[in-house]
């Protein structure tokens, strides 16, 4: 029987919690471990496609990603999808602005676009998607099409009021939608050592609310990790420099991979 290809979300309505750079990492980490993964960018603001090298693709003429979810029935994902040398790339398009209000008035079901869309990209292992920082109907997109996420958060109070956000929020689609989705683990980003209160709090916090249900991991802030991605590659790209995280980038793809 031939393996299903796995979807994963990477999500957190809030901004700065490393959402692409660690969409990056774990897709680079999955990649050199031999796995097929294809990077789908669903941020309208194309940090991922942008942070990758595609900025041509993310104003390039029809048909694109926005396409795509408009009419998911119309167009091949394999027709949209870009090489990077570590793994495929479904960039995001400028016109994807427009997407947001245009899903809102149109009800419910538009946030079924990209599972829709998703159905026959089968060519991959694993596809990694980087959500939008905001819980609106793209977001829902990306929850409704993976039904398991990967939530970046920092080590501060703001992003346990975020967490709490999006929980509630999954919550609300679990009941309209009568689906479960599955929080594999939470990554702590740009975290720097020696801890003070604050961050040794919300770490703390982090792994008492999910102790024994959801993974929690560390990354802490590397100058190394910043410099890949402006390299326009993950950490695992093979000239990118040595960094001691890649063992925590690794131990998360082994999450991802594990069915």
């Amino acid at each position: 029987m031939e393996a299903m290809t796995r979807r994963i979300g990477i999500t957190n309505q809030k901004g700065g919690v490393s959402k692409t750079t660690n969409t990056i990492n774990v897709a680079g980490a999955l990649a050199a471990d031999g796995v097929d993964v294809l990077a789908v960018d669903m941020d309208p603001q194309g940090y991922l496609t942008h942070r990758l090298g595609f900025e041509d693709e993310y104003t390039s003429d029809p048909p694109s990603l926005y396409d795509a979810l408009q009419s998911p029935a119309d167009h091949d994902v394999d027709d949209l999808v870009v090489a990077h040398e570590e793994f495929d790339l479904l960039p995001a398009n400028i016109d994807m602005f427009h997407l947001e209000q245009d899903l809102i008035a149109s009800g419910m079901r538009p946030r079924l676009r990209l599972k829709t869309v998703l159905e026959n990209a089968t060519a991959w292992d694993v596809v990694l998607i980087d959500a939008p920082p905001s819980l609106g109907p793209l977001n829902d997109n990306v929850v409704l099409a993976t039904e398991e996420l990967l939530v970046p958060v920092e080590a501060d109070e703001s992003s346990q009021l975020a967490l709490n956000h999006l929980l509630r929020q999954l919550d609300t689609l679990e009941d309209n939608y009568d689906t479960h989705v599955d929080v594999l683990g939470l990554i702590v980003s740009n975290v720097a050592y020696p801890l003070d209160n604050e961050q040794q709090a919300a770490i703390d916090w982090f792994n008492e609310r999910f102790e024994g249900r959801v993974a929690v991991w560390t990354v802490r802030s590397r100058a190394a990790i910043k410099r890949a991605v402006k390299d326009q590659g993950s950490v695992f790209a093979e000239d990118a420099e040595e960094v001691d995280m890649t063992d925590v980038y690794a131990q998360i793809a082994a999450e991802v991979a594990d069915e």
